[in-house]
């Protein structure tokens, strides 16, 4: 298929498929938004890989050594930046497994689109091979036929 029409209607039409979100993906996140804890988890995972987290962190560990709150070695401050770390293991598996989910989604569609196509594909070389034996048979007629001259061609013809 080839694509027609100025160089700025087909950058505005690649401009429209990009915009465009794939309905599964839309459906996916529709059904994730139906459970509440998928909406916690999405929630947290998205706060937890932004910069605000790590800003927030930072300024947490800064004031608990600052003002001590407790004395070195920092056995508390341990345990909890311990905990943090396990949450946030749990959290990016969470969104891996979001991610997983999403592309599975993707690939399964686009395993179905390879095998409409190959459907499609094997019906045209059918029709080619129907279109090429119908050819060799009108070829045949033809060439069995006896050469029958055309009529002479009028020099003058009227005007």
């Amino acid at each position: 298929m080839a694509i027609t029409g100025n160089p700025s209607q087909q950058a505005g039409r690649s401009k429209r498929l990009l915009l465009e979100p794939n309905p599964l993906l839309v459906e996916h996140a529709r059904e994730r938004a139906d459970s509440v804890q998928n909406r916690i988890a999405d929630r947290i995972t998205a706060f937890a890989g932004s910069m605000a987290f790590v800003y927030l962190s930072a300024l947490w560990f800064g004031c608990w050594i600052g003002f001590a709150v407790e004395k070195y070695p920092y056995g508390l401050l341990t345990m909890i930046v311990s905990l943090e770390a396990i949450f946030l293991t749990s959290f990016v598996m969470i969104s891996q497994n979001r991610s997983d989910a999403k592309r599975q989604l993707i690939a399964d569609q686009q395993w179905n689109v390879v095998q409409v196509e190959d459907r499609q594909n094997e019906e045209l070389l059918e029709l080619s091979h129907q279109i090429l034996e119908l050819t060799k048979q009108v070829h045949a007629i033809a060439t069995s036929i006896p050469n029958v001259t055309a009529p002479p061609r009028d020099p003058d013809p009227p005007s």
